[in-house]
């Protein structure tokens, strides 16, 4: 296995460890010394035991879908809904990796909301 399907494997297995609420598995994708940044919120959260702790403590039953991953190299992105007690978000994770593992991620959060009238014409459906 090559290292790109190595990683892309390792980031499935963080996302099926997400749902299934196994915290240590999930959280081994990280460098000890890793930060996520939440820019929405404006946090940073250091260290894998950080981020670890800070995903524990939400009070909301989380669920995990993962629509594509996508990267190369140390540079990978992964679109996914996560809902939130039954409502949905949708999330943008960008994992840049040092090795195997996640030094730095940035995650993005955005609700989805109806489609305009006015571009009904230009629009189809997305899959899904």
């Amino acid at each position: 296995m090559d290292s790109d399907a190595r990683t892309g494997a390792a980031i499935e297995e963080h996302w099926r460890a997400s749902e299934a609420d196994e915290v240590e598995a999930e959280h081994a994708i990280y460098a000890e010394d890793a930060i996520l940044d939440y820019p929405q919120s404006g946090e940073r959260f250091r260290g894998r035991a950080t981020i670890a702790a800070q995903r524990g403590g939400h009070p909301a039953h989380r669920h995990f879908t993962v629509l594509r991953i996508s990267g190369h190299g140390h540079l990978w992105v992964s679109e996914c809904v996560i809902t939130y007690d039954g409502a949905p978000t949708y999330s943008v994770s960008i994992m840049e990796f040092a090795g195997e593992q996640v030094v730095h991620e940035t995650q993005y959060f955005a609700d989805p909301f109806g489609p305009p009238a006015s571009r009904a014409a230009l629009a189809e459906r997305m899959p899904g």
